[in-house]
This record gives structure tokens, sequence and C-alpha cells, in this order.
């Protein structure tokens, strides 16, 4: 899906489900990993992630929308446009947007590269970065750590 198809879906979503008209832009962000879309308050544009307009994804994206519509038409109306306020759970539920962006396996794992595991409690502390053992000690019982594996 092309930025332009993508304002015309935006703009005919705003039209009938909420009833308003969407004056603004809808951009694609492709560094988007954790997140469906966002609107910014400062502009009132819409981001949406790229990773959602690939057509195995596509199911979710009228629900994102939705749900940053939410944001924008509220926040246009001067009522609570915030994930917490009242106004905007009941919009969301109202107009059907989804309340989380599903996870598709963008979200990037950490890679620990040592296993450090204490000597009496056999408490694991997975880490980035080596640490001092001698200057170190496990949290749950003060025992003394040791290097397991490295990765």
């Amino acid at each position: 899906m092309r930025q332009e198809e993508l304002q015309k879906l935006t703009e005919q979503i705003s039209r009938d489900y909420f009833h308003r008209p969407f004056l603004h832009m809808v951009k694609i962000n492709h560094r988007m990993r954790t997140t469906g879309g966002r609107y910014h308050l400062d502009d009132h544009h819409i981001e949406i992630n790229a990773y959602f307009l690939e057509a195995k994804n596509q199911k979710y994206l009228v629900g994102i929308i939705k749900h940053e519509l939410c944001h924008y038409h509220l926040h246009l109306m001067g009522l609570g446009y915030q994930h917490k306020d009242r106004d905007f759970k009941i919009l969301l539920n109202r107009v059907g947007g989804s309340r989380y962006a599903p996870d598709i396996g963008l979200r990037r794992r950490k890679k620990y590269k040592y296993l450090y595991v204490c000597e009496n409690c056999r408490l694991k502390y997975p880490r980035m970065r080596r640490i001092n053992t001698i200057r170190y000690r496990c949290g749950k019982c003060k025992g003394r750590l040791r290097l397991a594996r490295t990765f």
C-alpha cells in the first residue's frame, strides 16, 4: 500500500466511523518496531508502522487506524485523548478500534553474552557485559557469583 492509498483509507474510515473529516496527513514510518501507529499532538499527523501495510498484516490495519483516529478527533475536540481517559476508552469501544497493536514478531530479543550463577542458591544472572565477580554478589542470598557460560 502506498502513501496516497493509506491517506484515502484513513479519510474514509474517519468519515464512516467518526462522522468527521480527517484534514491532516498520514505518513508511513519504516522504523517503528513496538507500536502500530502514532498520533503527533503538535502538527496532528498520524504515522503508521510500515509492517502493517504488508499483505499478511493488513487485517490489523483498520483497527490501528481507528485507534489513532480516536486520539486525533478527541484531541481536536478538547476531550480526553490519552489511553487512560474515559472518553478515549468509550470512543475506541464504540468504533471498534484495537486497544493494542498485535505482536507480529518485530521486537528484538536481547542477546546476552555472559551467564553468571550464584554458588549458593543457583540464581542465574544473564548479562550483556562482564562483571567483576569479586565486587558483586547475589542479590538474593549474598552468595558468590561465578561465570557459568559465555555465548
